[in-house]
């Protein structure tokens, strides 16, 4: 009996403390003298004296307390800040001196080199003489083949059926079992020009394979933040059979014109505008993400969006000649994590 009162007691402390706790707390957000008529008085601003950490404060809801309100101080400050600057520069009017640019990762890229120019007769001669010339030239059509790897999940089916909806002309066909080597003689035989293949790893999408018939190049990026029409919340219905627009973002070396060339080259090059389509391709730090989309003029100066789906976002590994030959092929661009990453501000396309 008396081991249970001793526990009992020992209770009792504890509910002791809380409750002084507790009470603390109420006096400090002011839930005593002026409370609202709901019983609950807004906090009021942090006053801390100089060389204080909330940090030192021991219990924890005090201290998740006092940062809260530390927290709204710093924002309504930063908000008095931003009004007041703005009056100025309206009372200023034209005398107002020029907006701050802020430093980010991209305005701050180290030069490269290969960075085209659109306007150089060296790379106007290169493009009417690659590969891709003759479909900017609408002199040849398109037709796709789209893939996966050898026994595919549902996921990557889905996604497979989804990217046949959004790039026209092409047909999805499951490997079976084929290698890609005897894949690529039938699709050339069958006059398809590209070759696309979804890799999959633990049930999920995790690569690409874009490969352009007859004589290449072939093209593999890691696929990453896969999302399906049905994991896009407020989506819009499901895509007409409208050819859709192409808009290419930031891609300005050599490399990234390239791949850029290659993703429009799997689109026929006469958008049908009444389908309101468009597919972006958007190049931000070497991360290639994919959106489709339906725009509405709703006005002059407002356009309204709806995202259609599938999304994804890929990364660039390598950049092959000819077809895909893992062994033997001859790779024009490699990426190498510990010789290229050296820079957070160097970037390939």
């Amino acid at each position: 009996m008396a081991k249970a009162g001793k526990k009992s007691s020992g209770s009792w402390k504890k509910s002791l403390k809380r409750k002084a706790a507790v009470e603390e707390i109420r006096e400090a957000a002011g839930a005593g003298d002026g409370a609202t008529e709901s019983g609950v008085q807004p906090p009021k601003a942090a006053a801390f004296p100089p060389g204080f950490s909330i940090s030192e404060i021991k219990n924890k809801q005090r201290r998740h307390l006092m940062f809260t309100r530390w927290k709204q101080q710093q924002r309504k400050e930063k908000l008095a800040a931003k009004k007041k600057l703005k009056k100025e520069r309206e009372a200023l009017g034209d005398k107002a001196p020029p907006k701050p640019v802020p430093k980010t990762i991209d305005n701050q890229r180290v030069y490269d080199e290969t960075t085209v120019d659109p306007n150089d007769e060296e790379v106007a001669y290169d493009e009417s003489t690659d590969e891709f010339a003759s479909y900017f030239n609408k002199q040849t059509s398109p037709k796709i083949l789209i893939t996966t790897s050898d026994r595919p999940h549902g996921r990557t089916v889905r996604l497979c059926e989804q990217l046949s909806t959004v790039i026209p002309n092409s047909h999805v066909y499951y490997r079976r079992g084929l290698a890609l080597k005897k894949i690529i003689p039938q699709c050339i035989t069958r006059e398809f020009t590209d070759l696309i293949v979804i890799n999959e790893d633990r049930k999920t999408p995790n690569g690409l394979i874009l490969s352009h018939l007859p004589n290449g190049p072939t093209a593999h990026f890691k696929m990453s933040s896969v999302r399906l029409r049905k994991e896009i919340k407020r989506r819009g219905k499901d895509p007409t059979e409208h050819i859709p627009e192409i808009i290419l973002n930031n891609f300005t070396t050599r490399l990234g014109h390239s791949i850029g060339r290659m993703f429009a080259s799997l689109f026929p090059h006469n958008p049908q505008f009444i389908g309101r389509q468009v597919a972006t391709f958007h190049n931000q730090r070497d991360y290639i993400f994919f959106r489709f989309h339906r725009y509405i003029f709703r006005s002059e100066k407002k356009v309204g969006i709806q995202e259609l789906g599938p999304r994804f976002t890929l990364k660039l590994r390598s950049l092959q000649k000819g077809t895909f030959d893992s062994k033997y092929g001859e790779y024009e661009w490699v990426h190498k994590p510990r010789e290229m990453d050296t820079s957070r501000r160097k970037f390939h396309l």
